[in-house]
C-alpha cells in the first residue's frame, strides 16, 4: 500500500509562472484548465464528477489521499480530472474501506498529477489572476517550452462538452418503496448519488443522454414523465443549444423542472437570461448560500466556473412565466438559484411555481447535506401539478 517511487515534474500556467514537484498517479503530460477547490474530504467524489472533465484540480488542503480509494464512493464510471495538483500526499492510507492507494488509482486511470507544490501560493495567484490554462509533465523539464504548448491547449470558455461525459444509452433507476413519480433527467455529466437521491423519495428516474430531444423526454414512463431534470456537467453554457431548445419545449408544455449547476445555467439561458465565466469559480463543500425562499442560509457543495446573469432584486418576466432569483451566494452575492412562476390571478399573491433550479449540489455524498431539501420541493412541485 505504500507510493510508488516519483520522478520530477513541472507546471506551467498559462501566464508564464511555474512550480515544481515530483510525478503523481501517471507520468506523462496533460493539459486542461486549472482551478482550486476548497473541500477538506469527498476528494474522491471530486476525482468522479464528471463536471470536472478537462480541469486539472488543485487541492487547498494540503494532506490528500489519507482514506485511499475505495469501490463504494466513485460518483460516475471513472475519473473525470484532466490533472491532479496536490501539496503532501499521504504515504499510507488508513480506512477500512480503503483498496488501494489515491496515487495507484490515479496511475490506472492514466490521470497525470503533481505533488510537492505549494498549493497556498497556487491558489493565492489563481485568485488573482483567475482559472487559467495550465500543463503538467514529467518529461519536459524547460518551462519556457512546455508554457508554448499551454498556449496551444483548448479554453474553457465556447466548449460544449456534456456530450462527452453523458451515458451514451438511457437507463432506469427505480424507485425505492411505492412509486410516486416518473422523471425525465438529462444526464449532462449526472453524479450517481443524484438518481439515488431521486429514488429514495419514490421516483422512477430515466436517465437519458444528452442527445436526448422533447419527444425522447415525452415517451419516458407509460404516460409521459412528471417531471424533467437537468443535471450538473461541464463546459461553457452559452455553447449549448439543443439542451436549451429542449428545455424550452418542455416550458411550453408546462412540465416540472428542477435543474442543478449546469442545468441552473441552462435554465436561464432558456428564459433569456445570460451567462459568463467567474474570475476563478466556486469548487469545495463551504459555500454560504441563502435560501430567499425560507430565508435560512445553507452550507453547499459547488463545482462551476460559469454563473447566470439576473437581476437578484426585481422579477424578470419571460413567456414562460416571471422568474426571480431564490437563492443567492453570500461570498460574491453570484445568483445561485431561479424560480419560474406563472400568474395565478390573484392579487398580490405569488405565482404558481412552474420550475425551479440551484447553482450547487443537493446531491453531494461527500457532504454538506443542507440542501437535500430541495429534491422534496421537486417532488412537491410534482405534485401540484
Amino acid at each position: 500500500m505504500h507510493s510508488r517511487a516519483t520522478t520530477p515534474a513541472l507546471l506551467v500556467l498559462e501566464d508564464g509562472r511555474s512550480f515544481r514537484g515530483r510525478s503523481f498517479g501517471a507520468e506523462g503530460e496533460t493539459f486542461g484548465e486549472a482551478v482550486f477547490a476548497t473541500g477538506m474530504t469527498g476528494y474522491q467524489e471530486t476525482l468522479t464528477d464528471p463536471s470536472y472533465h478537462r480541469q486539472v484540480v488543485v487541492m487547498t488542503a494540503p494532506h490528500v489521499g489519507n482514506t485511499g480509494m475505495n469501490d463504494e464512493d466513485p460518483e460516475s464510471r471513472r475519473i473525470w480530472v484532466a490533472g491532479y495538483v496536490v501539496r503532501d500526499p499521504a504515504r499510507v492510507p488508513s480506512n477500512w474501506r480503503s483498496r488501494r492507494t489515491l496515487d495507484d488509482e490515479l496511475a490506472a486511470q492514466g490521470v497525470v498529477g503533481i505533488s510537492g507544490v505549494d498549493t497556498r501560493a497556487l491558489t493565492r495567484h489563481l485568485r488573482e489572476a483567475g482559472a487559467m490554462r495550465v500543463g503538467i509533465s514529467t518529461r519536459e523539464t524547460d518551462p519556457d517550452r512546455l508554457l508554448a504548448r499551454v498556449r496551444e491547449s483548448g479554453e474553457m470558455t465556447g466548449a460544449n462538452l456534456s456530450a462527452e461525459v453523458s451515458t451514451e444509452e438511457a437507463y432506469v433507476v427505480a424507485p425505492v418503496g411505492k412509486k410516486r413519480f416518473t422523471v425525465a433527467a438529462l444526464d449532462l455529466g449526472i453524479k450517481d448519488n443524484t438518481p439515488r437521491m431521486m429514488s429514495e423519495r419514490g421516483i422512477e428516474v430515466h436517465v437519458l443522454p444528452a442527445t436526448a430531444t422533447i419527444d425522447d423526454v415525452l415517451a419516458v414512463g407509460t404516460d409521459g414523465p412528471d417531471g424533467l431534470f437537468f443535471s450538473n456537467g461541464p463546459g461553457d453554457p452559452a455553447a449549448t443549444t439543443g439542451q436549451i431548445e429542449l428545455l424550452r419545449a418542455a416550458l411550453e408544455r408546462d412540465l416540472p423542472y428542477f435543474g442543478i449547476c449546469f442545468g441552473n445555467q441552462l435554465f436561464g439561458r432558456a428564459l433569456g437570461l445570460g451567462t459568463y465565466k467567474l474570475k476563478y469559480g466556486h469548487r469545495g463543500l463551504n459555500q454560504p448560500v441563502l435560501d430567499r425562499t425560507t430565508g435560512k442560509v445553507e452550507v453547499t457543495a459547488h463545482n462551476h466556473g460559469f454563473a447566470v446573469d439576473a437581476p437578484t432584486d426585481t422579477a424578470t418576466a419571460t413567456p414562460y412565466g416571471e422568474v426571480v432569483v431564490s437563492h443567492v451566494n453570500l461570498n460574491d452575492d453570484c445568483v445561485e438559484g431561479l424560480e419560474l412562476r406563472v400568474s395565478t390571478g390573484s392579487t398580490g399573491e405569488p405565482g404558481r411555481l412552474k420550475a425551479f433550479s440551484v447553482q450547487y449540489h443537493p446531491e453531494a455524498a461527500g457532504g454538506p447535506h443542507d440542501a437535500a431539501y430541495l429534491f422534496d420541493r421537486f417532488c412537491d412541485l410534482m405534485e401540484a401539478n
